[in-house]
């Protein structure tokens, strides 16, 4: 039996949906002109929502794009995979204000706000009640995840340093929710669908906050980014990707009731859909072409940039490429109209 949110890879190659006898002639021409992509996800649904719509709606067949999907714990890993070749494109979280910072990858598409995606759930049985309880415990996250950006700007928020008075205790996402559940940190800052296993498993524990406390002076952003190289030699498949999001990003949020129940049964079965649900609701998605306008007046940059800030503050980047270089929304601006 499978496990809950078990680390693994998986391979799914998107077949070309063909219905009638005029898509059935048409099909090998379509297999022709599609492009191969090795993509990397973090498997949670604010970063794979658009992903799966376009797999189950046919919205990457129409644009001649076939995804090898390979799912991966963090976007650390993914982003680490990507620039060793292993991977020519990924959808991540906060991580994508990280490493192209860097000069390490080229991002190009924005999925949706992590509005409350990342909560900190403390156990009241080990006299974690309120903030003033968090100075001197222990917290579990995974550092440089979209969970620790949530968590550094809760603790700010609240008069707590983060550097000082709490000991961080940095692990992957699914052994830090392990060490909370066994009593062995009081504290833990995750994101969902995490909370599902907490929830099942500390029925007593109390979620302290989220991130949508802190919006939108803290809203983290996720989204898409490539190879600097194959951004370049590429610039047309990314233009079928661009194309291919934008119809199952509008898609996902005008038929939500619909695709929900088809996303969690072939995607996230062992989530239910009641709790799918809330992690749609836990994100803020826009249009395509209400996006192109937060792109167009720099709404977008100085989300992508203020978690960039972070990274520059808590990891040391030197000399940091700033959002409005390493976020590339050229071909974006072209594809989308409106």
């Amino acid at each position: 039996m499978k496990k809950p949110f078990q680390i693994s890879r998986r391979q799914l190659v998107i077949g070309t949906a063909s219905a009638g006898l005029s898509s059935l002639c048409a099909a090998p021409a379509l297999a022709q002109q599609r492009t191969k992509i090795k993509m990397g996800y973090v498997d949670t649904l604010a970063v794979t929502g658009q992903l799966w719509t376009g797999v189950h709606r046919g919205h990457w067949d129409q644009v001649g794009v076939e995804f090898e999907p390979i799912k991966f714990n963090t976007g650390l890993e993914l982003f680490n995979a990507m620039i060793g070749g292993s991977l020519d494109m990924l959808s991540t979280g906060a991580v994508i204000s990280n490493f192209p910072a860097r000069g390490q990858g080229k991002a190009f598409l924005i999925n949706n706000i992590e509005f409350a995606t990342a909560q900190l759930w403390v156990r009241e049985d080990q006299g974690v009640k309120t903030w003033a309880d968090l100075k001197g415990k222990k917290i579990a996250t995974t550092v440089g995840t979209t969970a620790h950006v949530f968590l550094d700007a809760a603790l700010r928020a609240n008069g707590i340093d983060p550097t000082k008075d709490v000991e961080l205790v940095n692990q992957g996402m699914a052994a830090a929710v392990t060490s909370f559940i066994s009593g062995a940190v009081p504290v833990v800052a995750l994101w969902v669908p995490f909370n599902v296993l907490v929830k099942q498993r500390v029925p007593s524990a109390k979620m302290l906050v989220d991130a949508s406390a802190y919006f939108p002076k803290s809203a983290i952003v996720g989204g898409w980014a490539t190879r600097a190289d194959y951004f370049e030699k590429n610039r047309a498949t990314c233009a079928k990707v661009v194309q291919g999001w934008a119809a199952a990003n509008d898609d996902l949020i005008k038929n939500s009731s619909m695709l929900l129940p088809i996303i969690q049964a072939k995607n996230y079965d062992q989530v239910p859909l009641s709790d799918l649900q809330e992690q749609f609701k836990a994100s803020k998605y826009h249009t395509a072409a209400e996006w192109k306008k937060l792109y167009q007046d720099g709404t977008a940059i100085n989300w992508l940039q203020q978690v960039t800030d972070f990274y520059v503050r808590s990891g040391g980047i030197q000399n940091p490429v700033p959002a409005s270089k390493y976020f590339d929304m050229s071909i974006y601006m072209d594809v989308v109209k409106g």
